[in-house]
């Protein structure tokens, strides 16, 4: 089922876009169950700055040029197919990644230093996705 690579430039960025949202959501919705767990603690809120500037990092040095060589090499598709938006391996990783973070936010759950912990992992990493997203804007992989 051949696709033009503008499908799987949208298809990149809406995965790219869409997982970052939902980290953000997690990783916020891990910050207000700590604080509900102990009140008016300063973690909560060091968390979330540790998690901007992390983030902001890997955005910048890691996941922009990811973004990048994903693009490029999409681009470089002679018969672009629908499953082709990511390669394989990123597929394999995504899963792994997915399940991870689904199996430690259960550990987290009632547990202070975990929830923190966590939160800051999945806050920084929706700080990186959708920093690095602004790759498909530049590109204008959303316009026609």
């Amino acid at each position: 089922m051949n696709v033009s690579a503008r499908t799987l430039n949208l298809l990149a960025a809406a995965v790219w876009i869409i997982g970052g949202l939902v980290l953000l959501w997690k990783g916020g919705s891990l910050l207000v169950e700590a604080e509900a767990l102990l009140p008016d603690q300063v973690w909560p809120w060091l968390a979330a700055v540790v998690a901007l500037l992390v983030g902001g990092l890997k955005g910048r040095s890691l996941f922009r040029k990811s973004c990048q060589r994903n693009l490029e090499r999409i681009a470089a598709l002679e018969q672009p197919k629908i499953w082709q938006f990511f390669r394989p391996g990123f597929f394999l990783a995504l899963a792994v990644m997915i399940a991870t973070g689904v199996t430690l936010s259960r550990l987290a759950h009632g547990h202070y230093p975990l929830l923190i912990a966590v939160a800051t992992l999945d806050l920084s990493l929706a700080v990186a996705l959708l920093g690095s997203s602004t790759v498909f804007w530049k590109r204008r992989v959303f316009s026609s």
